[in-house]
C-alpha cells in the first residue's frame, strides 16, 4: 500500500537527500598507506644497518620503476622509499643497537589515532543513516494508517522527512511537510525547545518554514481555530514561499497594534 500524491502538483526538491541505503563505511583505498604500513611490518626489528640496506634496495628498485611508465606513477613505491628513508633516520637519531619498533613510533602512533577517529566517524555516520531508516519506515506506517499528525516529531525527523522524498523519487511529500510545519508552528515534539526550533532554520525548506511562520501567527489570531481550516496557508507557502514568509512577519509586527 502506497501513500496518495498530494492534491496540488507535486514538486521536485534539490534539498540535499541521504543515501539510497545504508552501507558498512569502509576505509578509503590509499596505495600510499598500505606502503608505508608494508615497510613498518618489514622494518619491524631491524637494526639501523639492516634498515639502511632495506633501503638501498628500495632506492634501487625505485630506478627500475622510473623506467615503467605505468609503474612511475604508482603512489605505493614513492611512498614506500619514503618510509624507509624516514625510519633509517629514526634509528640514526636514536641510541646505539636500537631496533625499529612500530608500537613506539610516534608518526605511527599519530596516524593509528587519526585512523580510530576516522572509523568512530564512520561508524556514528551508519548508526544515523540506520537510525534514519527506520525512523523513515514509522513514519511511513503512520501515513498508511492515517495517524501520521497525530505523532509527535523527534530530533532528526528533519532528515527523515528528507528520506521520505528521496523514497519517492525526489517528489515533495506535501503531508510530511505539512506535519513538521505544524508541530514548528504549534511547538509539539522537539520543537519545545528553542534550540531545536533556531536549528529548524537552517534544516527545513523555506516552503515548509514559510508555512510554519504564518500558521503561527494565525493560530495566534484566531486561538481556537482548527488547524485543518488553515490548509491553504500550505498552499501558499508551497507556490510563493517568500510572500508567504513576508506575510508572516507582517502580521508579527503588527500584533503589537492590534492590542
Amino acid at each position: 500500500m502506497t501513500t496518495p500524491l498530494p492534491s496540488w502538483p507535486p514538486r521536485r526538491t534539490n534539498r540535499r537527500t541521504t543515501a539510497p541505503y545504508v552501507a558498512v563505511p569502509r576505509e578509503p583505498a590509499d596505495p600510499a598507506r598500505t606502503g608505508r604500513r608494508w615497510v613498518r611490518r618489514r622494518a619491524r626489528g631491524m637494526t639501523a644497518e639492516a634498515a639502511a640496506a632495506a633501503l638501498d634496495v628500495a632506492r634501487f628498485d625505485a630506478r627500475q620503476n622510473s623506467r615503467f611508465e605505468d609503474l612511475a606513477s604508482d603512489e605505493r613505491g614513492p611512498a614506500e622509499l619514503g618510509e624507509w628513508e624516514r625510519i633509517v633516520q629514526l634509528l640514526a637519531d636514536a641510541p646505539p643497537d636500537t631496533v625499529y619498533d612500530p608500537d613506539t613510533d610516534d608518526v605511527v602512533r599519530a596516524e593509528l589515532a587519526t585512523d580510530a577517529a576516522a572509523a568512530a566517524t564512520r561508524e556514528a555516520e551508519l548508526r544515523e543513516a540506520m537510525r534514519i531508516a527506520a525512523r523513515a519506515d514509522e513514519l511511513q506506517a503512520l501515513r498508511e494508517l492515517g495517524t501520521l499528525e497525530q505523532a509527535e516529531p523527534r530530533t532528526g525527523d528533519e532528515a527523515v522527512g528528507e528520506e521520505l522524498t528521496r523514497r519517492a523519487g525526489g517528489y515533495v511529500q506535501a503531508d510530511v511537510d505539512a506535519w513538521l510545519a505544524r508541530a514548528l508552528a504549534s511547538r509539539l515534539g522537539h520543537y519545545r525547545d528553542p534550540a531545536a526550533r533556531e536549528a529548524a532554520a537552517g534544516l527545513l525548506t523555506p516552503p515548509v518554514l514559510a508555512h510554519a511562520a504564518l500558521l503561527a501567527e494565525l493560530l495566534r489570531l484566531a486561538p481556537g481555530a482548527d488547524v485543518d481550516q488553515l490548509a491553504f496557508a500550505a498552499r501558499l507557502a508551497t507556490t510563493e514561499p517568500e510572500a508567504t514568509a513576508a506575510l508572516a512577519a507582517h502580521l508579527t509586527h503588527a500584533r503589537p497594534q492590534a492590542h
